[in-house]
């Protein structure tokens, strides 16, 4: 398993729709282009969330995962 580098992680655990995706773009603007975010949810919705999220912004989920009941998501800033 290869581990993925980050630049900032963001902790979304027990927040629901649409808080994640808020704090998300919150994070991500505070990232240079290039830059990687990790961010972690609980919230089985984010899954499709991020998914448009990463359309709509143009924003590169680079990998995403299930660790129990987490969702990793790794979003590079274009």
């Amino acid at each position: 398993m290869t581990t993925l580098v980050f630049d900032k992680e963001l902790d979304c655990t027990g927040l629901n729709c649409p808080l994640p995706i808020f704090k998300t773009k919150q994070a991500i603007d505070t990232l240079e282009v290039g830059q990687v975010l990790r961010m972690v949810a609980t919230d089985p919705g984010s899954v499709k969330d991020m998914e448009a999220w990463g359309h709509q912004t143009g924003n590169k989920i680079i990998d995403q995962n299930v660790e129990e009941d987490r969702f990793i998501f790794y979003v590079e800033k274009t």
